[in-house]
Parts: structure tokens; sequence; C-alpha cells
């Protein structure tokens, strides 16, 4: 199993949604042996520039594989990285009540009409095949729940733009009310973590019953 990483944050491995997507990881790997995973850095990932845009407009003639070459190159190695992962964990603050602007970089590179989607007369309609995906989110406040006193388009939004690409399998684990103190953000990672063993040992199950049967 191939797990890519997407890590978002400004604060690295000491931001809170890092830390949870560590927790990810490990289960992930202890369902595997030959696990490997491979790191993809976004928070500082440049935006999309003019030759990007020109290509996504026809206006420039993109090679026979595509993808293009130059400043479409970055692109290219990013849908690579993902079309080449199992599984993709995202590891990610919520700012502004969505995506980072390095997370939101990285789908504008990942989502090329005619790459990762077509656009037909029904609609958009993903090209890559499904895996699954987990989300790890971050976040000052509370977006969910009877507490929620901020609104959430950070989840909608990563539902919508990677089920346009083929990515529908996907789970979202947060630790919200960081600010709230030591014994806050403890017991909101126990109840992320307590999801994720749930959720990941729900997923091995049939693979496990299969090798038993055989």
């Amino acid at each position: 199993m191939n797990i890519l990483r997407i890590s978002c944050s400004p604060r690295g491995t000491e931001a809170e949604s890092f830390r949870l997507s560590q927790h990810l990881v490990d289960t992930l790997c202890a369902t595997d042996a030959t696990a490997t995973v491979t790191e993809c850095d976004v928070s500082a990932l440049a935006h999309p520039d003019v030759d990007y845009a020109d290509a996504l407009g026809g206006r420039m003639q993109l090679s026979a594989d595509g993808f293009g070459h130059g400043a479409l190159s970055r692109s290219a190695a990013l849908i690579c990285q993902l079309q080449a992962a199992d599984c993709v964990v995202i590891a990610t603050p919520m700012h502004n009540f969505t995506v980072p602007s390095g997370l939101k970089s990285w789908i504008d590179h990942v989502v090329r009409i005619g790459v990762t989607f077509d656009a037909t007369p029904q609609g958009k309609v993903g090209r890559l095949s499904d895996r699954p995906v987990y989300v790890a989110i971050s976040s000052g406040g509370q977006f969910s729940g009877d507490l929620a006193r901020q609104p959430d388009f950070l989840t909608p939004y990563l539902r919508a733009i990677l089920g346009t690409i083929g990515l529908k399998n996907i789970s979202f684990y947060a630790v919200e009310g960081t600010v709230r103190g030591a014994q806050a953000l403890a017991e909101a990672h126990a109840r992320a973590q307590a999801a994720i063993a749930a959720d990941v040992a729900r997923a091995a199950a049939p693979a496990l019953t299969m090798v038993q049967v055989a």
C-alpha cells in the first residue's frame, strides 16, 4: 500500500492536523507491513501561473501526454503522485472556515480538465479510480455538533472537488477547539483517534476475511 500524505499547515510537524494525520498513517501502516508513505508538503506550494491558465483555456498547445512542459510540470508531477497512491491522507488546518491556501493550490494543480476529469453534457466526470481519502483537520474553533460556533465550508468543498476527479471515498476526522487548553485538546485527539481506529478496522475486515477464506 502506497500512502500519500499531503501536509498543508505552515507549522509543519508541530501542527495538530499533522499529529492527527500521523496517528492515521500509523494506524494504516499497522494493517499492511509493506506500506510506504510518500510525503507531499504543500504549505508553500505556488499557485498555478499564466501558462497553466492558458493551457486550461486552450491558448497553449499541450504535449501528447496532455501535461505540457515548463510551468505545467509541477501539475503533472502532483497528478502522477496522486495517481500512484493507494490511499491519501490530507493533514490540514481550517483557515477562515475553509481550506488553507496551500491546499487550494494543490487542488488547482491536480483538478485538470482532460487529465483528471472530463466535462460532459451531463456534468463533470472524474477520471481517477476511487481510493480511500482520509482528512485530518485541526481548528481553533468548534465547527461541528451542538457546540459549533462557526460555519464549515471545508468538508463540503473537499467532498465536492475531490469527487469531481473521482475520489468519493472520503472520511473526515477533526481536532476542534485547539485554543481551549491542553485537556480539551487531548480529549479532541482521543475522540478523533477512536473514530480512526473504528473506520480503519472496518475497512480492513473484508480483506482479512478474504485472506482467511483463501
